[in-house]
């Protein structure tokens, strides 16, 4: 049975996620430590006790969840034999490039920890924002987005196609403001604003983009063992200089996740298996598709899903 490996992005992180693996498995342990090293801080300590707003801020959060994600992988993928393909929503897709075989994993906690400064530094606190839309149709959107933006005389941008159901937004935070007050008008059925601290995934990430390519030109990158699936353009990639270029432009671009899962069923990935904190992907899987076959790895409890898979 062919496997996609998935990876989740910020917004799925927890205070204590991984810790049961830290505690139980050396070579999980061994992650943790690492990135601690990697960083010169201890990440671990923030994962594993908080507080929440300080796991939250963007620049621990990025790291964080790369380092769960991968001390679980660590314990599981001697268990996954026919994987045919990565991917990750935003950040997860660095996680999926380690996996891969692309970097290594302190090259990768290291650029996601600076992607996340990158990220918050670009658009002032407050100045942005993110807001989710539901049951609204694609080029629906779009037409808002352009008359929104038109009128404020601002940004206002797909972030994340995420699936059918579920589209993110990205922008001024006058033009988010004025998303919520005329989102009805598109035939758009619900529109929530996110706890988020900067309007990521738009136009307005232009400066951080810059800044991670100056970045990323002293970190080797690989060719990949394994095709991951950009965030990007959907299609899958094995290039090391493709790989790169597609992290710059993901800062700035929206997540084409919907388009991503679709070209891997196509491809023939008969499962999915989730690494790391939460289920937020797991979730989104059933929206673009019930038929297909997708299980999370949060804790040690959800080991037993990988037997019922058959993987």
């Amino acid at each position: 049975m062919s496997t996609g490996v998935i990876f989740p992005g910020q917004g799925s992180q927890f205070v204590g996620m991984g810790k049961d693996f830290y505690i139980n498995y050396k070579s999980a342990k061994d992650v943790f430590e690492k990135a601690d090293s990697a960083l010169g801080l201890s990440l671990t300590d923030i994962i594993f006790t908080g507080p929440e707003e300080t796991l939250t801020l963007t620049y621990n959060a990025q790291p964080a969840l790369l380092t769960t994600s991968l001390a679980i992988f660590e314990i599981i993928k001697e268990q996954i034999h026919d994987i045919t393909g990565y991917a990750g929503h935003s950040l997860g897709e660095y996680t999926a490039v380690v996996t891969a075989g692309g970097m290594t994993f302190e090259d990768a906690v290291k650029a996601v920890h600076n992607r996340g400064k990158f990220m918050q530094e670009a658009v002032p606190v407050g100045a942005g924002g993110m807001l989710a839309v539901m049951g609204a149709k694609r080029e629906d959107i779009l037409r808002m987005c352009g008359d929104i933006s038109k009128e404020t005389q601002s940004v206002l941008e797909p972030a994340n196609f995420n699936s059918p159901a579920q589209t993110v937004l990205a922008g001024n935070i006058q033009a988010v403001e004025k998303a919520l007050e005329r989102y009805r008008e598109y035939g758009i059925k619900r529109a929530v604003k996110l706890p988020v601290s900067a309007p990521f995934h738009c136009s307005l990430m232009k400066p951080a983009a810059e800044n991670m390519q100056n970045y990323l030109k002293d970190v080797t990158i690989n060719d990949l063992n394994i095709p991951v699936y950009s965030n990007v353009d959907a299609k899958k990639e094995k290039k090391a200089e493709t790989v790169r270029e597609n992290f710059v432009k993901q800062i700035a671009s929206p997540v084409l996740w919907e388009d991503l899962v679709l070209n891997m069923v196509a491809d023939g990935t008969e499962n999915f298996i989730e690494v790391g904190a939460g289920s937020v992907l797991t979730g989104l899987m059933k929206k673009i598709d019930r038929k297909i076959n997708c299980v999370n790895i949060s804790g040690i409890e959800d080991l037993g899903k990988l037997e019922d898979l058959n993987v």
